[in-house]
């Protein structure tokens, strides 16, 4: 990383990320056509999950090259300075690299649709998910529902932190 003072190595901060943002986003390449899709996912033992239809153009580029980038950052707020090129914004970032595979083990696939539910839509049920569920069910269109599982092989995360004298607030001028 070019500013190595942004680098952020504090893993309660990557795994509370991890584990809030509410969205992420999936870069895939094919045949050097990059095609980036943002995604509703969950982390959960260690590795991204997410689902989709089994057919369409995100399933085309996992099967063609499943090697991915997650993407996903929280904005924290925008800096200001007497100064405007040192106006800036703090934030965390982190990108995960690694290979996307297809859940095809049913306990699996259904634990990690569990913890989608989990983190979505809390309590909300008054069950657990059954395999059954999962097993059978189709997207809107009429395809199979596919689990996919990134397992991060390089993890790296940036933030520039949060200066609460500095931030910027609406009304507030050079003036304050």
């Amino acid at each position: 990383m070019r500013m190595q003072d942004r680098i952020c190595n504090d893993k309660q901060k990557i795994e509370g990320l991890l584990s809030s943002a509410k969205t992420g986003f999936l870069g895939l390449t094919n045949n050097d056509v990059p095609y980036v899709v943002p995604l509703n996912f969950v982390w959960y033992e260690g590795s991204i999950y997410f689902h989709g239809a089994s057919e369409g153009k995100k399933i085309n580029y996992i099967k063609n090259n499943p090697v991915a980038t997650f993407v996903i950052s929280e904005f924290q707020g925008t800096m200001v300075s007497p100064i405007p090129a040192n106006t800036d914004t703090a934030y965390l970032s982190i990108m995960l690299f690694g290979d996307i595979e297809i859940v095809n083990n049913l306990s699996e696939a259904t634990n990690a649709m569990q913890a989608l539910l989990d983190k979505y839509v809390a309590g909300y049920y008054n069950m657990p998910l059954s395999f059954q569920h999962v097993a059978r069910h189709q997207s809107s269109l009429g395809s199979k529902t596919c689990i996919f599982k990134l397992t991060p092989t390089e993890t790296t995360a940036k933030e520039n932190i949060k200066i609460e004298e500095q931030l910027y607030f609406q009304g507030r001028n050079i003036d304050h």
